[in-house]
């Protein structure tokens, strides 16, 4: 392996094992003028020294979200562009949409809109977006606008344009073809179930391999590495378990199937929804927000998701049940919660009647 910039430039180094472990950094759409706007990604968003009065943000998901609150907290205006039609695409539907809600309760929320231009003039940012045909609806300032086809073209202005809309793994700045090391169509280093590359002794791990682009998953991986190093019998990585976490207001947090990957995979499945201020603590709080489960017919823990106060906290009992318990409902269910803890939350949402197939939609209580 050859060091090709730095200090040591031109040193070869030499091992019978490599571990790439290289990353991933912002990807910039393809929005027209972009290159000519001074725009900031997350890196850049976390060096200012003072927050934008007016800050426009491109993208919908965790980093978008997370920044959104960050700014927004220290009082810049937040302006939230999206393309599907709600933010947080990848959780839990009902959850994303609660999410949205409230954050349009914050911030000018564009949903089911594309960017497709910026500018730049005298200090001001101007981002036009257009409804994004493969929405299914489209909120604008944060009203409903209906779908797509009835939505116009919008101008969004700002002081600050933060660009989060997705990663790239930096792979194509390691001549990987010279070693053997095989990606996939977007770039991530593909591997076997041990995290081991198609070169010999080269393994791979974290956000560069594309499974999931989460600190704590490339913790886990790194642990299996390890593991599969130093031990006498190698071991598959287990993803079972994985959970998410946004860190915004509300806070969401979610482990396995959402009921959108459910329907797809056409499997058998009950529901229960339980609300944060039915409980005593949560009505103590005024918590707004709820706990979503999932399950198949035998009582399996298929998913759990979770928007209000200490998401990231409550959904670990679930990580626990579906890692080390029996990975049932008993496992939450038969444990007993601390009166009048938060997590009591989980423990009813757990404890009642589940409804067939999605049920109504509406919050049981048992």
């Amino acid at each position: 392996m050859e060091v090709v910039a730095g200090a040591d430039e031109g040193a070869t180094l030499r091992a019978d094992t490599v571990l790439v472990a290289t990353g991933t950094r912002p990807s910039i759409p393809p929005i027209d003028g972009i290159d000519d706007v001074e725009y900031l990604t997350s890196t850049e968003a976390l060096e200012l020294e003072t927050p934008p009065d007016r800050l426009v943000i491109v993208g919908g998901g965790y980093i978008a979200a997370e920044l959104g609150h960050f700014f927004g907290t220290f009082g810049s205006d937040v302006r939230i562009v999206g393309r599907r039609e709600h933010l947080l695409p990848e959780a839990d539907r009902e959850v994303g949409e609660a999410f949205t809600d409230r954050y349009a309760e914050r911030f000018d929320v564009y949903a089911g809109y594309e960017a497709v231009a910026a500018a730049e003039h005298d200090g001001e940012v101007t981002v036009e977006a257009r409804p994004y045909p493969e929405a299914e609806s489209v909120r604008a300032d944060g009203e409903p606008v209906g779908s797509p086809e009835d939505a116009d073209g919008v101008s969004v202005t700002g002081d600050a344009l933060l660009v989060a809309a997705g990663r790239r793994p930096n792979t194509d700045r390691l001549n990987l073809e010279a070693t053997g090391v095989e990606t996939d169509a977007a770039g991530f280093i593909e591997t076997d179930e041990y995290l081991r590359t198609s070169a010999e002794g080269v393994w791979a791990l974290g956000d560069v391999v594309g499974e999931y682009l989460l600190k704590h998953s490339a913790n886990h991986e790194a642990k299996a590495v390890t593991r599969n190093l130093l031990g006498d019998d190698l071991e598959p990585v287990d993803y079972t378990g994985m959970p998410f976490a946004v860190f915004a207001s509300p806070e969401v947090a979610g482990v396995g199937a959402t009921e959108a990957e459910l329907r797809e995979a056409d499997a058998e499945y009950a529901t229960r929804t339980y609300a944060y201020d039915d409980t005593a603590r949560g009505s103590a709080m005024h918590a707004d927000g709820f706990v979503k489960v999932l399950i198949d017919l035998d009582g399996g823990i298929e998913g759990c998701h979770i928007v209000g106060p200490e998401a990231s906290n409550l959904i670990e009992e679930v990580v626990v049940a579906m890692t080390a318990g029996s990975g049932t409902v008993r496992d939450v269910r038969e444990a007993v919660h601390v009166h009048p803890a938060l997590s009591e939350v989980v423990d009813r949402a757990f404890s009642g009647q589940f409804s067939r197939g999605g049920g109504d939609g509406h919050h049981h209580h048992g």
